[in-house]
């Protein structure tokens, strides 16, 4: 028998070992966080991310980002600022063990609920809920962006996530099981995700995708400054079915408290023959993303290359 097959079929082998330890580690993981009280396991996460975060690589290259885009900050208030989205990465991560306990909302005693919606934002939620029509809703990676499906579940808002899977099988199993249980319709990215994004707004559904990453293939668009590549699926399902566009997020307020935010509909940009111009439409979202950002800075992950 060849000797390179032997090989590479050892590293292959090799590879599912280790992909199966880290899953098993992962899933054993959230399951002993979600054994302890969600505020105690959130803040203990939080604390140890503040700590091991500057140790890892990628803090170099979320310092490079804060710096292109705050170049009037200084270097204490870019690691401050750092130190702190260490720390919201570390809480998100002990919520998504807590998922199906932290949708709390009070109507009549918000101060006392987990979360509170800000002005204007409940009765537009109503109005998309009962409107009868799909619409398109973006989000970033900022605060908690995992309970933005939750709140569309929890208030009967038919709804679908676009989600990308994890490259561990188990734990993508793992996360698919507790994510469909609180968040409506979940559809994987990969090649018919377009179709099957398509076919969930025919059937009137509310779709959710988060926007503000790299696609290589996408639309060239300016955020801080700087031109960077926005996929433009999120556009052209504007185009295809001219359903209303709303951006939403989570802020995280302090006590382990959330506000949730759903914006007034943003009209996409048009040509001149009138259809929905990709580039336009995606820059008007990234511009309402970058002020989320400059408001909050702490709470978005600027840990990946979303210039390149």
């Amino acid at each position: 028998m060849d000797a390179t097959y032997l090989i590479r079929r050892f590293r292959l082998r090799a590879a599912r070992t280790l992909n199966a330890v880290i899953g098993a580690l992962a899933i054993g993981t959230l399951r002993l966080v979600r054994l302890f009280d969600p505020d105690s396991s959130i803040n203990f996460s939080a604390g140890i991310m503040r700590r091991i975060g500057p140790l890892i690589p990628e803090h170099k290259l979320g310092r490079s980002n804060l710096e292109a885009a705050f170049p009037e900050k200084s270097p204490d208030e870019i690691e401050a600022i750092l130190r702190e989205v260490w720390a919201n990465l570390g809480r998100v991560g002990a919520e998504f063990a807590h998922l199906d306990r932290l949708w709390s909302y009070d109507i009549e005693h918000p101060e006392q609920a987990r979360i509170e919606f800000a002005p204007g934002t409940i009765e537009r939620f109503f109005a998309l809920r009962d409107d009868g029509k799909p619409a398109l809703v973006f989000a970033a990676h900022f605060g908690n962006w995992e309970l933005s499906a939750i709140a569309a579940a929890a208030h009967g808002l038919e709804a679908a996530s676009l989600y990308r899977r994890p490259n561990i099988r188990q734990l993508d199993h793992f996360i698919r099981d507790v994510r469909a249980t609180n968040m409506g319709t979940l559809i994987a990215s990969g090649m018919d995700a377009p179709s099957r994004l398509a076919g969930a707004l025919e059937r009137g559904a509310h779709l959710g995708i988060l926007v503000d990453q790299h696609f290589s293939k996408g639309v060239d668009v300016e955020f801080f400054g700087r031109t960077c590549k926005a996929n433009s699926l999120f556009a052209r399902l504007a185009r295809q079915f001219e359903c209303p566009i709303h951006g939403t997020r989570i802020v995280r307020l302090p006590g382990n408290r959330f506000r949730a935010e759903l914006t007034e509909e943003i009209p996409p940009v048009r040509d001149a023959d009138g259809r929905i111009d990709l580039a336009g439409t995606m820059q008007a979202i990234t511009t309402v993303i970058e002020g989320w950002v400059r408001e909050h800075p702490e709470q978005w992950l600027w840990l990946h290359r979303r210039w390149r």
